[in-house]
């Protein structure tokens, strides 16, 4: 076989690839969209959460409705009056999670980047929610001390789903910030498979592997990981219970 025809058949092999990708992720997202008609649909004020970001020019790594549900249903069987949320975006899974709330609930979110808090007070204020969730703005490890100090927790119920070489450390706070039985919820931690990948150097991998390796040595804690598909792609989120 010339070289030409090696490398022809080398990129017919590499279409092909691609190809039954693109069509498993099409799947996947079929199944998705499925599930979420039937037990997640949308209502106005998460569509326009959605769009609000959208227009605002925010990442769409919004979790997926279906997801936002899972957090919502989480959240009330915990029986969570207070939450606790490490990474807001645009207040989408803000929305899922505070509605879980009763009146008289208190959900704090921390974020980041101060464009992105605006746009999530915004969408929190239109669905209703901005009397029970708060939105501060700053580096988590900054704003976490603060929310200690002032006798903040402890939170029935955390979700971590923000930059992920900080993992080790936001779960190190939300153990802090906790009670035996409170509920923690990390996003992201399958890292497209790479997270098996002891070699790995990308920042996001070693911090999900050292927050893993932390969940599973530390005695206060009862925890699993899943793997995930669907519209958000091949991924997974970690949950662990606080014992003691």
């Amino acid at each position: 076989m010339s070289q030409e025809e090696q490398g022809q058949q080398k990129r017919q092999g590499q279409q092909g690839h691609e190809g039954q990708e693109e069509g498993q992720q099409a799947r996947w997202s079929a199944v998705d969209h499925y599930f979420t008609d039937h037990l997640a649909p949308a209502d106005e004020a998460l569509s326009a959460a959605l769009a609000a970001s959208d227009a605002a020019g925010l990442p769409a790594i919004a979790v997926a409705p279906n997801q936002g549900k899972l957090l919502h249903l989480l959240a009330g069987v915990q029986g969570a009056r207070t939450v606790l949320e490490i990474g807001t975006l645009g207040g989408y899974s803000t929305i899922w999670l505070a509605r879980a709330l009763p009146g008289d609930g208190r959900l704090i979110s921390l974020e980041y980047d101060p464009a992105h808090a605006e746009v999530a007070r915004a969408n929190l204020a239109h669905a209703g929610l901005d009397g029970i969730a708060e939105v501060r703005t700053g580096a988590a490890l900054d704003t976490l001390p603060v929310l200690l100090a002032e006798g903040a927790g402890p939170f029935d119920f955390v979700f971590v789903d923000a930059d992920k070489q900080n993992n080790p450390h936001y779960l190190e706070w939300a153990l802090k910030l906790t009670r035996p039985g409170s509920l923690i919820v990390v996003d992201n931690v399958v890292r497209n498979g790479a997270v098996a990948d002891p070699g790995s150097t990308d920042p996001g991998v070693v911090g999900t592997r050292r927050m893993i390796e932390a969940m599973a040595e530390n005695p206060r804690l009862s925890a699993t990981a899943v793997q995930t598909v669907g519209t958000k792609g091949y991924d997974g989120f970690a949950l662990a219970r606080v014992l003691a």
